[in-house]
């Protein structure tokens, strides 16, 4: 069966799966992605669908047959390389794929779990694709940050490295704002500097202490003083 017999194949099964109430609601969520680019598929049944693709040769078609048409192919795309557990082939595939991500929830939600077992290297992974110009790769790069180095693989390098990007990119700036308020609370006194330096673009230091307020990892002490850190 040819590439594109294959992936059509897949999209009669994702328009199969169409909950129209859904797409609608989804379509709010992810402005990026234009109406009639989404399906309305939710989540849980991609990831059932990718699991019962996973390996198979109409997968290994459907990946390689880019770009994308739909928003659920991007997020089915992801889906399936969260499966692969060779290490190797799991990075060449997510650098194959990121550039063609348009969205932050594809970007947010591919999650490969072979990468926890490769730390050790990671962390250069991200800050490469922190360099790019591609907006999703950034953020990509940034997550990967946040995600795995907050806690006992924590150095200071990582959010002075994401403290230096400066974009003028809405989900770039967002994601810089939402690492910092979960890097409070996990890493509240070496991150605070970066606020009381001011050592933020204005917009993501009054974003990040926004997002840490409305956390509840916070304590009520530590959110009374980053309030006082907004600018007038």
């Amino acid at each position: 069966m040819k590439k594109r017999e294959k992936k059509n194949e897949i999209v009669q099964h994702l328009f199969a799966l169409q909950d129209e109430k859904y797409r609608d609601f989804q379509g709010n969520l992810t402005p990026t992605v234009e109406k009639g680019m989404m399906i309305g598929v939710r989540t849980p049944l991609l990831r059932d669908y990718a699991k019962s693709l996973a390996g198979t040769e109409t997968a290994e078609a459907f990946m390689q047959d880019l770009p994308h048409t739909y928003f659920e192919e991007n997020q089915l795309h992801a889906f399936l390389i969260e499966r692969i557990r060779d290490y190797p082939k799991c990075l060449a595939e997510v650098e194959c794929f990121l550039p063609y991500v348009d969205n932050w929830a594809t970007a947010d939600q591919m999650n490969p779990k072979v990468f926890a077992k490769h730390l050790d290297e990671m962390d250069e992974k991200a800050f490469a694709w922190m360099e790019s110009k591609h907006t999703y790769t950034v953020r990509y790069g940034i997550r990967i940050l946040m995600s795995y180095y907050l806690e006992d693989l924590f150095d200071v390098k990582y959010p002075e490295r994401i403290a230096q990007i400066r974009s003028e990119e809405y989900y770039i700036r967002m994601m810089v704002a939402w690492y910092f308020a979960t890097a409070l609370a996990k890493q509240y006194d070496a991150i605070l500097p970066f606020l009381t330096e001011h050592r933020l673009d204005e917009w993501t230091h009054a974003k990040a202490i926004q997002k840490a307020v409305e956390s509840y990892r916070i304590s009520d002490e530590q959110k009374a003083f980053l309030k006082t850190l907004r600018k007038a």
